[in-house]
């Protein structure tokens, strides 16, 4: 029964998040068609983020975490949501809901592309069934996942409130006021998530507390099929990419080994990305909002999430300067070669880094960890080779928003683990490998896009507006 209780509070997080985006991004459901993998995908994250603002609330309030004092409310809410949007749909849910499973089964595709497309769908079905295995029947993963996120589960559980952890000195000095784990000063939002996932259980399990790691990876799946359907992808090349995103086999792992706060991070961050792009194209509010809230998600998850967000500021510039776009890029190269020279000068700590230009980095261990191991795949070998056959399109006033964000994001990772104090964590394979997962899904929808286009040598995947739930999948 407490498993029961656990899947139905996930889910009405879920259906929540889901609601909220179908009412910002579209005048009804629209639960066909790309849209609606979008709506339902993004409506995941977009959920989870906010019962933990909700638990922020709560605690804030000193109320006590309870099934009833975090799920009633919520379903108020998911009530008055759904009231809403079944009054401004435009068609029936029962007609919309027809039209997505007849989509869902490859209706109206050719018959070979239909087989591709079931395969696909058995082939992602089996993943995801092995990892729930995985997720349901292993405790929680040692290292960070237990000695930084878990033990703020764990406390926040048995406290039924937020209560603060500190650093030692604070610690000794609060006379018991306080708790004090590896890492007390990271975010909240991750370690809620299993707190939420454990008052639904109603007991401490740290086995079944990280299902929330499977469900945002079937919602991402989701999300990235939806997201290159509205970037104008037919339906089967659009699911080929979500697979190939969703199939990364360090992707895989932090599923399996759930816990660790850097997979969250990499699907909140891409679909932040995708989320402003559609913004930029559309200009509508319910985008921006959407956009908005998944972008104040990014901090709240990992202390690199600021970092991540302002990543995505070289897309707006070049989006709202759009004669501009070129010079836009180079002017932010020439403001970036010299904050490097004045960081040659100084010797800055941020976010816990040294960022003293120094510049070392560990080639061997880096090209190991892209090229020869098999966290990836063959991910970045399939980035250099778009990126040079597609060096066309990846320029094109279509996908230059997106290329400068994964081009900010590359520069990051370059700098991080070239000039600070991180690159000594680079011969370890794991912090490596770690960080560049923040960024891969995005990089491989983006390589996805680029290779699309160059193969029809068209604009096809140029954003373009929505589907509606009248149009095929």
């Amino acid at each position: 029964m407490d498993v029961i209780v656990l899947l139905i509070g996930l889910s009405l997080t879920w259906v929540l998040g889901a609601m909220l985006v179908a009412l910002l991004v579209a005048p009804g459901p629209a639960l066909a068609a790309g849209r609606g993998a979008w709506i339902a995908g993004t409506g995941g994250y977009v959920g989870a983020f906010l019962v933990t603002l909700w638990m922020r609330a709560l605690s804030a309030l000193h109320v006590p975490f309870g099934i009833a004092s975090i799920a009633l409310p919520l379903l108020v809410v998911l009530g008055a949501l759904t009231f809403v949007v079944w009054r401004r749909s435009s068609t029936r849910l029962g007609a919309a809901w027809s039209s997505a499973w007849a989509a869902l089964l490859g209706a109206g595709l050719p018959r070979w592309q239909r087989f591709a497309w079931l395969a696909l769908l058995a082939w992602l079905a089996l993943r995801f069934g092995l990892l729930f295995a995985e997720v349901w029947l292993r405790p929680v993963y040692p290292w960070d996942a237990w000695i930084q996120w878990a033990t703020k589960s764990r406390v926040w559980y048995e406290m039924r409130s937020l209560v603060p952890f500190a650093r030692p000195e604070a610690w000794f000095a609060a006379n018991g006021a306080y708790f004090y784990d590896a890492s007390p000063d990271y975010p909240a939002t991750v370690p809620l998530l299993q707190t939420w996932a454990s008052i639904l259980l109603g007991r401490w399990d740290d086995a079944l507390m990280n299902v929330v790691w499977w469900g945002l990876g079937v919602s991402f799946v989701l999300a990235a099929y939806g997201a290159l359907r509205g970037f104008g992808l037919a339906p089967l090349p659009a699911l080929t990419g979500a697979w190939l995103v969703g199939s990364l086999p360090l992707g895989g792992v932090h599923i399996a080994l759930a816990g660790y706060a850097d997979l969250p991070m990499a699907s909140y961050y891409a679909l932040a990305a995708v989320a402003t792009l559609r913004w930029l194209e559309h200009r509508s509010a319910g985008n921006a909002v959407v956009a908005l809230l998944l972008l104040v998600a990014c901090p709240t998850i990992k202390t690199p999430g600021i970092v991540w967000v302002l990543t995505i500021a070289p897309a707006i510039a070049v989006a709202l300067l759009p004669r501009y776009g070129m010079r836009t890029l180079v002017t932010l190269l020439v403001a970036t070669a010299i904050a490097l020279a004045v960081l040659a000068q100084t010797n800055p700590i941020v976010l816990g880094y040294r960022l003293h230009l120094d510049f070392d980095p560990a080639w061997a261990a880096l090209f190991e960890s892209f090229f020869m191991l098999g966290n990836w795949n063959l991910l970045w070998y399939a980035v250099i080779v778009v990126a040079v056959v597609g060096r066309r399109q990846w320029l094109s006033p279509a996908l230059l928003p997106m290329t400068a964000i994964v081009g900010a994001g590359l520069a990051f990772l370059f700098f991080v683990f070239g000039f600070t104090n991180a690159r000594a964590w680079v011969a370890d394979q794991t912090t490596i490998n770690r960080a560049t997962l923040h960024l891969a899904p995005l990089i491989g929808l983006w390589a996805v896009l680029v290779f699309t286009a160059w193969a029809t040598r068209s604009p096809a995947a140029a954003p373009t507006p929505p589907a509606t739930a009248a149009e095929p999948a």
